[in-house]
């Protein structure tokens, strides 16, 4: 773990039980730095949505691109629309190093899988080891301890390495995602009859996902699902302001 992750979590295990500004308001917060108006606000995925993508719909069934296509992962679980503030939030875990917001991410995601079948362990999606050592830390890795810690899990660290860095995948069509990622995970155990969930910030195709769950079922995971704190909006708005969002939000997967 790099300097900055130990400061993060000093500061976050510091801050724990401490009411604090809301980070989006400035007004009187909770324990986790949000007031409630604030929570209130947070653009929630409606409980209509896809079972294996978690795309909003206005009935809740399997979407048609996953009848169509079946992915390799089994079902998805998001706690956020990627939209205004939640972008921003992630935003600065990522990229201004705000690791305290990875815990009160971690438990508005864990307000939605505690009702979900508890796999065997976590798994963050990992970083190419170019990127971890430009930032510092994993910010997927960041939202997976506060999951493990409330829910009793390990962290499958050493299961899963990213082997190959990809090249930026905004602006990608689905296909370009698949063909950028394919071969980037390598497993280093056996999973015989696992159940994994993988924890990542953002699913947009859900390329990176279906890769991750392509390379655990070939190690012989039997369930691969996915934990994420926002899904974006239907592909087709993704292709149309991929552009746009790579120059701030830079969305991966």
């Amino acid at each position: 773990m790099t300097p900055i992750a130990h400061l993060g979590h000093f500061i976050s295990a510091f801050m724990r039980g401490l009411a604090q500004p809301c980070v989006l308001c400035a007004d009187e917060g909770g324990a986790d730095g949000l007031c409630d108006g604030c929570r209130h606000d947070l653009p929630r995925l409606p409980a209509s949505r896809c079972p294996v993508c978690a795309l909003p719909l206005a009935t809740p069934a399997v979407c048609g691109r996953c009848l169509r296509h079946p992915p390799t992962h089994d079902a998805v679980v998001a706690a956020f629309r990627y939209g205004f503030p939640v972008d921003g939030m992630i935003r600065r875990l990522k990229f201004q190093g705000a690791l305290p917001l990875a815990e009160m991410l971690a438990g508005e995601l864990l307000a939605v899988v505690r009702a979900q079948p508890q796999p065997d362990f976590l798994l963050p999606v990992p970083l190419a080891l170019a990127r971890m050592r430009h930032r510092g830390f994993n910010q997927s890795a960041e939202i997976a301890r506060p999951l493990a810690r409330a829910l009793g899990l390990r962290i499958g660290f050493d299961v899963l390495h990213r082997v190959r860095d990809t090249p930026e995948q905004s602006g990608l069509t689905l296909a370009a995602r698949r063909a950028n990622l394919r071969g980037a995970f390598r497993c280093s155990s056996g999973l015989a009859g696992a159940h994994v969930a993988i924890v990542d910030d953002v699913m947009t195709s859900g390329a990176t996902l279906d890769e991750v769950a392509r390379t655990l079922k070939q190690a012989g995971a039997l369930r691969v699902v996915g934990w994420v704190v926002a899904r974006t909006a239907a592909p087709a708005a993704n292709r149309t302001t991929a552009p746009a969002m790579a120059r701030g939000a830079q969305i991966s997967g």
